[in-house]
């Protein structure tokens, strides 16, 4: 959507890797092919909470334990890291 001043409400500049919005995503309806299904599997095995803990400390690592230099590809895998463990923590909560 676009406004007078320009872009509108639904334009993601600030987002660090805008080709992987929510806009990609898959239909909710969609059946999990079976390596889907069996990643989920695995994480229920594993458990939401704990693969939060463990991928939060890898991100804590590099990002503050580092003397690595960072250019736009970590930062963005970095920020990947992020979003997931953050995802699973929400998952563990309504466990």
């Amino acid at each position: 959507m676009q406004t007078q001043n320009g872009p509108g409400v639904d334009v993601n500049a600030n987002s660090v890797n805008a080709t992987n919005d929510a806009r990609h995503a898959s239909n909710v309806g969609d059946p999990l092919t079976k390596s889907q299904a069996e990643f989920w599997y695995l994480v229920e095995c594993q458990g939401c909470n704990e693969l939060a803990h463990s991928l939060k400390m890898i991100h804590d690592l590099a990002l503050y334990h580092s003397d690595v230099p960072f250019d736009t590809a970590e930062k963005t895998a970095l920020f990947d890291l992020k979003v997931l463990w953050e995802g699973l923590e929400k998952m563990g909560e309504k466990a």
